[in-house]
């Protein structure tokens, strides 16, 4: 690496976020269609992803929770655990860490510098130089294993270079249909892409129009299957306003009681399926070996350990301000019925979404009996506060547009009061404001 780097951080980030095509900031024009750049970048990087074991996730809704209490279970069992999410909230590090710990700024300047002229010569994207760095700095770290989430959809995505121990599909639902097909079949055929052969894969839920594609897949593949729903069910208990303890069934028969996840959510029960399979197959098939001390240790320091931010995360208590990330169909529909299920006077909405989303799917769902403050994330991609406002009257949604998210969330904790609730979202893009 260079000791003196030619840029700084600022300037190695303005260049990774305004010199490379980035769906993040500008939509569809990002999107590759071919794993061409990244096998040439792995290449020329010495084929970093060979270079230490991985868990592989894919799946429309709670990949990025799965990824994070999986990460924080494995770093409580003394694992030295890598973690690739995306998109970031505030910080481009946090899509890169090494038990809960973001890769440092000299890193990506560095390794930036190092290897721009391989950039000038692939041509690659924002999310291509972003999975490159994150194969090369755990690589580099020796993790014991790296937990890696796509980015979107499964067969076509950088990330599905990697050779893992464990492949997860969290569930199908509708999102980014214009890559990924218009039926939840065509969309499981992307996901299932990331299905390996020999190697054992975990599917968070059973869906009749997705089940005959996944599970022709993992036969075509000879690879161990398993759906979490049909091995275990996590009952909520009871929540606090920031925590959820649920009761696990493993078989039809009793198996961990009281066991205490560091966030507040119901809908979290999928997902925590989802990990505990996931970890039941890493045991018996010797991949890693975990104590049931761990198991709780890890869910019940999860934000902690993982550094998992931006679902269901209270910002304030008085008024009660709660900001999630849920941004399609089937995320909404969840934390919207949690939301309701919450004691309050009035209901505010800072709700904020992009312009390829589609709305007649998203909109619905929105509480008609909510307060609205419609807003535009502060990127290209952002739809209009004035449009969305338009096209949410024609739901019966009523509210004001505001010409930023700060300024909208200012509007609702002027008008509420403490028996009020206001809750952020719609997108990842506006929580990422305000966390």
């Amino acid at each position: 690496m260079t000791n003196s780097p030619k840029r700084t951080y600022k300037e190695t980030l303005d260049y990774l976020f305004y010199q490379l095509p980035m769906f993040q900031r500008i939509g569809p024009a990002a999107f590759k269609k071919d794993l061409g750049n990244i096998l040439a970048l792995s290449k020329a990087l010495d084929s970093p992803h060979l270079q230490f074991r991985s868990i592989h996730l894919a799946g429309t809704n709670g990949k990025g929770s799965t990824a994070h209490m999986l990460a924080a279970v494995l770093q409580a069992a003394g694992y030295k655990v890598g973690l690739y999410t995306s998109p970031h909230y505030r910080d481009f590090r946090e899509r890169i860490k090494i038990n809960g710990t973001f890769i440092s700024e000299r890193q990506v300047v560095d390794f930036v510098d190092h290897y721009e002229s391989v950039f000038e010569q692939v041509k690659p994207s924002f999310f291509e130089i972003t999975v490159a760095m994150a194969f090369t700095h755990f690589a580099r770290e020796e993790v014991d294993v790296a937990v890696v989430e796509t980015g979107l959809g499964g067969r076509l995505d950088s990330t599905n270079i990697l050779q893992p121990d464990l492949s997860i599909i969290t569930n199908i639902s509708f999102d980014h249909q214009q890559f990924l097909g218009n039926t939840l079949a065509a969309i499981a055929g992307e996901k299932a892409g990331i299905i390996k052969k020999k190697t054992p894969v975990v599917i968070g839920e059973t869906q009749k129009e997705t089940y005959p594609i996944l599970a022709e897949k993992a036969k075509q593949w000879e690879a161990p299957l398993s759906f979490a729903d049909q091995e275990i069910e996590a009952r909520p208990l009871r929540t606090t306003l920031s925590s959820t303890i649920f009761e696990i069934w493993r078989k039809g028969e009793l198996w961990l009681e009281e066991l205490e996840v560091d966030v507040k959510a119901s809908y979290q029960a999928l997902n925590l399926q989802t990990v505990l399979q996931s970890l039941l197959v890493l045991q018996e098939n010797r991949l890693f070996s975990w104590e049931l001390t761990s198991l709780r240790t890890g869910l019940q320091q999860l934000r902690t350990l993982s550094h998992f931010i931006g679902r269901w995360q209270i910002l304030d208590r008085n008024p009660l301000i709660i900001a999630d990330s849920a941004h399609n169909e089937g995320g909404l529909k969840l934390t919207l019925e949690q939301l309701l299920e919450l004691p309050f006077r009035r209901l505010h909405l800072v709700f904020g979404t992009v312009r390829d989303k589609e709305l007649d799917k998203v909109l619905p769902l929105l509480p008609k009996i909510a307060t609205y403050y419609f807003a535009k994330a502060d990127v290209p991609r952002g739809l209009e506060a004035k449009l969305l406002k338009k096209t949410a009257a024609m739901e019966d949604l009523k509210g004001r547009a505001y010409s930023s998210v700060p300024k909208a969330l200012e509007a609702a904790r002027r008008a509420a009061t403490k028996e009020d609730v206001i809750f952020v979202g719609g997108s990842i893009f506006v929580v990422a404001e305000v966390v």
